[in-house]
């Protein structure tokens, strides 16, 4: 009988996100119009960690395409901030989930890096203010 070893998953360090990525989107309310969005995103190094920006198209079910984008700023420690500095979440650097309240709704964010590195975040957002799933998948620009 011969024991095979299973690989410990691989835990991510900042360095890792440095540089640029295509992102692809679909965010499904529990009622109303699905939306998907595709852009880029980028981390840049920056003092105390790394600034993330994303840009790209977001489409929502019966109205024309917009612009849209978002900012953190991620910490070496995997800490994330929003762009005005609070608190958001702490990434699991092996992936899993991490959590986010913000009064009255409850963000479950979720990251899979089975995939590496090519890699899914996906968000679950209940609470009397929001009710979607958002899914969004990474990987690296110009990876086939």
């Amino acid at each position: 009988m011969t024991s095979r070893s299973v690989p410990m998953p691989t835990e991510r360090v900042l360095a890792d996100f440095l540089g640029r990525w295509e992102i692809a989107r679909e965010i499904v309310p529990a009622s109303g119009p699905r939306a998907s969005f595709s852009g880029h995103a980028e981390w840049s190094a920056a003092p105390g960690g790394a600034e993330y920006f994303e840009t790209g198209v977001l489409h929502l079910d019966g109205a024309p395409p917009m612009t849209a984008e978002r900012r953190y700023h991620w910490a070496e420690d995997l800490s994330v901030r929003f762009g005005d500095g609070r608190d958001f979440h702490q990434v699991p650097p092996a992936g899993g989930q991490a959590s986010h309240f913000c009064d009255p709704d409850t963000y479950l964010v979720t990251y899979d890096f089975s995939d590496w590195p090519a890699f899914t975040v996906r968000y679950d957002v209940s609470g009397p203010r929001k009710d979607y799933v958002m899914i969004s998948r990474f990987r690296r620009a110009g990876a086939g």
